[in-house]
């Protein structure tokens, strides 16, 4: 096909602003074009257009725009497209309604119950695409070996034995389709559970519906027959939402051509890299059609068969930056977040970043800031000349790496002007003079010195590449490869200016930009296979007797993928997992089949080898479970590019000379144009080389070169590294920043890596951190709200108690409470950081794990109704598990088994998975402490340590300026600058707070006196557990990223009575306090600062087990309203975020029928802005469990505020089997029957504002989601299911 001899062939990428053009001549030669994508004045359609000019100016024949084109010349057509992103971020595609499992109906607003941004009050969460529900009283449910409820026939499908336990009914299903249909909705979404392993009653519905006249139908088990009904969900939902647009679009772009392109091979790029005939084109497979295409075309072009060299995809573009890797073969996800929308699909795995060229320049608290807002197309940057701010294109501008008269003249009103100097200069020019007006109040005069506007462009310059090295570390990092050893692929309008400095920070030799570089994405269409793709479920275990099973399957999916293309290559993959460990998609290309195999390959080998790469160890002991099988069918399509450029003779000579600023000042700058430059010749920076599309920026001790295809190959030289002082200099504060935020979290890639549990591995509960001399916190990579500044803690406690006795080679483990513990399953391990010729630490590093079990009187070491530490398990003050470098097993499982000496008490459940845990926690710490020496090795022990006392007065400044802006308004408005607060726990305990704030200073002293005594029970809080919350408190009213360590709390003195329920006695309980106790000191915090009304105000802790199982779930409730926006309903709020297990993998894997998780209406208080509403949860138990809840807000409510009436109380109901109802109260242990049911109903948030003065719901202004959502990629959703812990 990709041979079409004597005809025109087209590759077309329809980006949102520029629509590129690559077109293959008949005699061989090749064309690129840009145009712009809407320009309704001059043309209907960008594609259309593109291939009419072509042809025109090709041929020398007239195709007039007013008639359809002539296609007999066309050979084919290929295209990437934005339609589908477009009208997602943007939320204009089809009014779709929603069809689901009966008690299911609000399943995809609460979503995972976790909020993106941990510190956003408002909880902004994108709404859901669809206008209606429909919910349809049907069930099936999974059959369960040990189920003891009455038992229907079994059907059998993937692997799975299911049981209809409620037939469809149909008439009823008619009735409410129709009266959708009646309000003009014809696109349906059907989400039926466990449809993905048996969906009869999907396709029933989906007949029905086509009948009844819906134009789109998309049924979840066709569109991702995968497990976990709510990314399912949302999959089937962007289907339904998107299909129609992209049908409408192509219809509108066929319609150009004459026979509609009937007779004209048209295929489109999917997310996964793929291209699929145009009438296979479908919504949820369109998202990354754009993107895609680049990453196609590096890869192809970059990646060299011979030296199989990785390579990192970099396209810099005006709002973001996007990142990839290809190693030989595409790396795709599986699940991925777009736009706020979770999409179940094959896609590639490309990492969006929110900086790119349009990102602004923020000077805050002392810190150069670089996005994540962006200045958009309009009105663009402060040089467009349409009042835009200061963004990274005017720093490159300021400092004369983009030259205005080679810039078309588009800009200002009139888009009739050149790029403004002037403009960019005059905003730089006030922006330096507040930073020296900053530094000259806030540094002594002797240091002091004015920076001028170049070093502050050239600062704003160093933080954006630093915000672009973030991402490209944790994508290679986080799967055991080295940074340094890749080739950097650069793409896209923007990055040729970034390109040298990012490839020197992170070590790399090598910058490879393609002479099609500025329209890669449709060069990367022409070189793409065709590929089809069929993938269904599979449950098996991967052992002997299922490889007949598992061959058959094989073979009837390879079937389908050939009988659709012909296909020449077929890669098959499998998603395998050990138990319940995550599960990884593996290839067994090169692993040919054996006796111990399947036929299909040695998939086993395939697998431990991967496991082995990724996380450092393998577990031959665990069965290993095969959960899906996909098989890849690619036809070979792609073009290849023979243009060759003609060899130099001579020099290049550059056009003109320029000047341009560097680390070393203003230096002589060649500028070349790249289509004038000989191949094979040299150019060594400082220079600047054109294109019609883009600018590269050859560096000083880089030097650039061009290949026999045209492409320019840097070498980057290193960096000749000025010395830097001990003074501060506000550029470099931001860059350590950033440096040792990277290290705390690449030592928490090194724990996930090597952990074993669940817990860590895949839930990633637990966190890293940097410490100073003194133990004070540095940084903390994730921002788990418990543990905030809780570890700080801990390592000052061990420095008191263990002073000179710490050793190098010595690590400590700890979890007391009295100790700097939140609570005793949260294991603390730390290790001291020496250097030569230094007797005490330099630094500490630590990492905080929670183990699934320590021992105490319930499995999973969180009791209900413990009334000392003992009963919670495992103790640990300051013990060393290293000495010496020797891991000290032996005294650390007698510890572990310790518990078991106590009534009622066992030791650990689960010693292997604590001692690998620990091992892994001890291997973080080391890599911790490799990366705090290289730092030091590169900067000195002097500069290291003067950068982290200024991050951490920089996180001072902020919270001191926020005090004094809340003291001012205060005092206007009070006269006073006290405020204070009362809240109470549900048996009437007390927490009490005065706040004194000076105005001056920007200081406050919290004062807990009065607060309740120590209560006979477990909801006692360690001290840590305050200052994590007041951390979280203060860090929600700076409204800003600060650096989050020890300085937050430098300009707070805080007081809490000995023997309170905040500062208990050394044997208290306190596994309430971490998840109850937290949360109301939030509230009164809030209450006394008038921040918003009390959101839900409980964590909702349910467990229930049994001698073989065990499970723990946090649940969902109303967030608090606030002063501009109404509470989000159905979410988790401030001291927790956790995800919350899928109703299909819950039901899997435990003996549980999940009968109902919607929103309880009502719940949430009302107000100007009403409170967000709470859940309800309903658990049918299969067999006999022990039942355990810690909860509160069952008796007291969550306050409204300024007028907002109070959310309502929680209620935990047990439905007994026999009939009665029994209210449970708000802390528990019970044994259940099969068929109890559970019936959780969660507090609602408060209220904000009288009732009376509200005006209609509140109009927040509308922003494409790409502003509040920008990023995506798995470094992403990596992070977002840290913060969901």
């Amino acid at each position: 096909m990709a041979e079409t001899k004597g005809k025109f062939d087209f590759a077309i990428d329809r980006g949102g602003t520029f629509t590129d053009v690559f077109a293959r001549l008949p005699d061989g030669r090749e064309r690129v074009l840009k145009l712009l994508s809407r320009d309704p004045q001059n043309y209907k359609d960008a594609p259309t257009e593109g291939i009419r000019r072509v042809l025109e100016e090709e041929t020398g024949q007239a195709f007039p725009r007013d008639q359809p084109v002539d296609t007999s010349l066309i050979g084919w057509i290929r295209m990437g497209t934005t339609v589908a992103t477009n009208a997602l971020l943007e939320r204009e595609g089809e009014r779709t309604a929603l069809l689901v499992t009966l008690g299911f109906k609000d399943l995809l607003h609460i979503g995972t119950q976790a909020r993106p941004k941990l510190f956003d009050l408002e909880v902004a969460v994108p709404e859901v695409l669809y206008e209606e529900v429909i919910e349809v009283d049907e069930r099936v449910v999974l059959r369960q070996d040990g189920c003891q409820l009455p038992r229907n026939d079994p059907k059998r499908s993937t692997g799975d034995s299911l049981e209809v336990w409620k037939e469809l009914d149909l008439e009823r299903v008619e009735k409410d389709l129709k009266g959708v249909l009646s309000r003009g909705i014809t696109s349906l979404a059907v989400l039926l559970l466990h449809s993905y392993t048996w969906s009869d009653h999907e396709k029933e519905v989906g007949t029905l519906a086509r009948r009844l006249g819906f134009t789109q139908v998309s049924l979840s088990s066709e569109v991702m027959p995968m497990v976990r009904a709510v990314p399912r969900g949302y999959t089937v939902c962007a289907d339904a939402y998107l299909t129609p647009k992209i049908h409408q679009y192509l219809k509108g772009f066929t319609s150009g051509f004459k026979g509609n392109l009937k007779d004209v091979d048209v295929l489109f790029m999917q997310s996964d890299g793929g291209l699929t005939p145009m009438d296979q084109f479908c919504g949820s497979r369109a998202v990354l059609s754009g993107p895609a295409g680049g990453v196609v075309g590096y890869a192809i072009t970059s990646y060299s068969q011979m030296e199989k060299k990785p390579v990192i995809g970099f396209d810099m573009g005006g709002t973001s930056t996007d990142v990839s890797r290809y190693a030989g073969q595409y790396e795709h996800v599986f699940e991925a977040t777009t736009a706020g929308v979770t999409l179940q699909a094959p896609q590639l795995d490309i990492n969006t970043v929110a900086a790119g060229g349009g990102s602004r320049l923020f000077f805050r608290s002392g810190m150069f800031v670089v996005g994540p807002e962006s200045a958009g197309a309009h009105p663009g940057p402060a040089c467009y000349r349409k009042g835009g701010p200061l963004t990274v294109t005017d720093a490159n501008l300021a400092l004369g790496r983009l030259l205005p008269s080679f810039f078309p003249k588009i800009f200002g009103p009139g888009e009739n002007e050149p790029l403004s100097l002037e403009e960019t200069m005059k905003h730089f020019r006030q922006l330096t003079e507040e930073i020296n007006l900053f530094l000259s109040s806030n540094q002594s005069q002797a240091l002091y010195s004015d920076i001028h506007v170049e070093e502050v462009a050239m600062g704003f310059i160093r933080v954006a590449n630093e915000a672009m090295c973030r991402p490209i570390r944790a994508l290679t990092q986080a799967k055991g490869h080295d940074t340094s050893q890749h080739v950097l692929a650069c793409f896209g309008g923007a990055g040729g200016q970034h390109a040298c400095a990012i490839a020197r920070a992170l070590g790399m030799k090598t910058v490879f930009i393609h002479k099609y570089s500025g329209v890669l994405s449709a060069y990367g269409l022409a070189l793409a296979d065709v590929v089809e793709e069929v993938q269904e479920p599979c449950s098996l275990q991967y052992e002997q007797h299922s490889f007949g099973k598992l061959d058959r399957r094989v073979e009837q999916l390879s079937k389908r993928c050939r009988d659709t293309l012909c296909a020449r290559t077929l890669i098959l993959t499998e998603y395998m997992r050990y138990g319940t460990d995550c599960a990884l998609m593996v290839t067994a290309a090169g692993y040919p089949s054996n006796a111990q195999s399947c036929l299909a390959g040695d998939f086993r080998s395939a697998f431990t080898k991967r496991y082995l790469k990724e996380f450092g160890f393998t577990i031959p002991d665990r069965p290993i479970m095969v959960d899906d099988i996909r098989v890849r069918g690619c036809g070979k399509s792609g073009i290849k590019s023979v243009y060759k450029t003609k060899m130099g003779h001579g020099q290049a000579k550059p056009v003109t000379m320029t000047r341009c600023y560097f680390e070393e000042g203003y230096l002589d700058t060649s500028v070349y144009l790249w289509e004038e430059l000989p191949c094979g010749h040299s150019i060594q920076g400082p220079a600047i080389i054109i294109d019609k599309n883009s600018t590269i920026l050859v560096e000083p001790c880089c030097e650039a070169r061009l290949t026999e295809g045209g492409d320019v190959c840097m070498s980057v030289g290193s960096d000749p590294h000025c010395a830097l002082g001990t003074e501060l200099n506000t550029v470099q504060l931001s860059i350590f920043s950033h440096r040792f935020m990277s290290i705390a979290e690449q030592m928490g890639r090194v724990l996930q890596r090597t952990s074993i549990s669940t817990n860590i591995k895949e839930r990633l509960d637990f966190s890293c951190a940097v410490f100073g001399p003194d133990g004070g916190l540095v940084s903390n990579a994730p921002h788990i709200p418990v543990h905030l500044g809780a570890m700080q803690e801990t390592v000052q406690y061990q420095i008191r108690s263990l002073g000179n006795n710490l050793k190098e080679g010595d690590v400590i483990l700890s979890n007391h409470p009295c100790a700097g513990g939140s609570h005793l399953p949260d294991l603390t391990v730390i290790t001291p950081v020496f250097r030569k010729g230094v007797s005490c630490p330099v630094f500490f590093v630590a990492s905080r794990g929670h183990h699934a079990d320590i021992g105490g009187i319930t499995p999973g070491s969180m009791p209900p109704h413990s009334t000392s530490l003992q009963q919670e398990g495992a103790v640990f003050t300051s013990f060393k598990l290293v000495t010496g470098g020797v891991f000290q097993e032996k005294a650390v499982t007698e510890a572990l088994m310790a518990p078991a000496q106590y009534p009622d008490c066992s030791g650990t459940r689960n010693l292997h998975d604590n001692l690998s845990d620990l091992r892994a926690q001890v291997a973080a710490n080391q890599r911790g402490s490799q990366l705090v020496g290289e730092l030091i090795d590169s900067y000195g022990l002097a500069v290291v340590q003067a950068y982290m006392g200024y991050i951490q007065s920089n996180a001072e400044l902020a919270v001191r300026d926020m005090l004094k802006d809340f003291a001012r308004r205060w005092r206007q408005q009070t006269g006073s600058l006290e405020v204070e607060s009362e809240d109470f726990m549900d048996d009437g305990t007390p927490i009490k707070l005065r706040v004194q704030i000076n105005e001056d200073e920007g200081s406050a002293v919290f004062d807990f006196t009065g607060t309740g005594t120590e209560v006979w029970g477990n909801c006692n809080a360690p001290r840590a557990i305050t200052l994590s919350a007041l951390i979280y408190c203060l860090r929600c009213m700076v409204g800003q990223d600060i650096p989050l360590n020890q300085g937050c709390l430098a300009p707070i003195r805080v007081i809490i009575p000995s023997g309170s329920i905040l500062q208990p006695s050394q044997n208290a309980a306190v596994v309430g306090g971490n998840v109850l106790t937290s949360q109301r000191v939030v509230d009164v915090i809030f209450r006394a600062f008038e921040v918003c009304a009390a959101s839900q105000g409980c964590m909702n802790n349910i467990s229930f087990g049994s001698e073989k199982i065990g499970y723990y779930e946090t649940v969902a409730g109303g967030a608090g309203a606030g002063p501009s926006w109404n509470g989000r309903s159905g979410v988790h709020s401030h001291m927790t975020n956790t995800r919350i297990t899928d109703p299909e993998i819950l039901e899997k894997r435990y003996p549980v029928i999940l009968e109902q998780f919607s929103l309880r209406p009502g719940s949430g208080g009302a107000g100007k802005y009403c409170g967000g509403d709470g859940v309800m949860r309903k658990l049918l138990f299969r067999s006999k469990v022990v039942l355990s809840v810690l909860t509160e807000r069952r008796s007291t409510r969550p306050y409204g505020l300024l007028g907002g009436e109070d959310g309502a109380a929680g209620l935990n109901l047990l439905h007994r089997v026999d009939g009665r109802v029994l209210n449970l109260g708000a802390k528990t242990s019970i044994s259940l029957q099969p068929g109890d049911m559970f019936c959780l109903y969660t507090p609602g948030g408060g209220g904000y504002g009288r009732e009376e003065d509200a005006n209609g719901r509140p109009q927040t202004k509308r922003r494409r989601l790409n502003e509040t959502f920008p990023e995506r990629g798995s470094v992403f959703e990596y992070r977002m299911a840290q913060e969901g812990v």
